[in-house]
């Protein structure tokens, strides 16, 4: 994918990023049963990669049990906020269907948090497989979603221009990660 032109700035390089996870991962201890494996569904693209993250850190760092991880393909808007279907595009990941979740804790990762239409749908989905309770974490709310939605454990909430794009960058998507601005081109600069 080209990376659009602009003005980038790294806010949180790959340690401080590593430790936001960190951060993320001890306040989902106190929210996940520790009795029984949850299940970790990944916002595909990126959200996949952090749910792994996630659930490696829950599991080998804090004991709890290993988790079942699963991956929702959602797609409304691309990487430069241009949006490319009216309504949001949900499909299990292929050769990957939802295993039975009634009575199952559910955790949403998801990289951004942007307008919430992305994170409605795949709770709408996830509702009508009863599953005793959902939570959702996301590395970054922008602080901006236009629906009643809300992640139970953000790593960092950044107020920006409408205009700008915050892109999270991991691997394996992108070679280092780390969480950075964007600020387009504007016309005549």
């Amino acid at each position: 994918m080209d990376r659009p032109p602009g003005v980038r700035t790294c806010l949180h390089d790959t340690v401080r990023s590593s430790a936001i996870l960190d951060d993320m991962a001890c306040r989902l201890v106190g929210l996940l049963p520790r009795d029984e494996a949850a299940v970790v569904i990944g916002v595909l693209r990126r959200g996949a990669p952090l749910a792994d993250q996630l659930a490696e850190r829950l599991q080998q760092r804090h004991g709890l049990p290993a988790p079942l991880r699963v991956d929702l393909k959602v797609k409304r808007y691309a990487d430069d906020l241009t949006l490319l279907h009216p309504e949001t595009q949900l499909s299990e990941a292929e050769g990957q269907p939802l295993p039975a979740l009634a009575g199952r804790t559910l955790l949403v990762v998801d990289d951004v948090l942007y307008t919430g239409h992305s994170l409605l749908r795949v709770v709408g989905h996830l509702v009508r497989q009863q599953p005793a309770r959902i939570l959702v974490a996301t590395l970054v709310d922008r602080g901006v979603a236009r629906l009643p939605v809300h992640a139970d454990v953000v790593g960092v909430r950044m107020d920006i221009a409408p205009s700008d794009i915050i892109e999270c960058n991991v691997p394996p998507y992108e070679p280092v990660f780390r969480i950075e601005l964007l600020q387009p081109q504007r016309d005549g600069t």
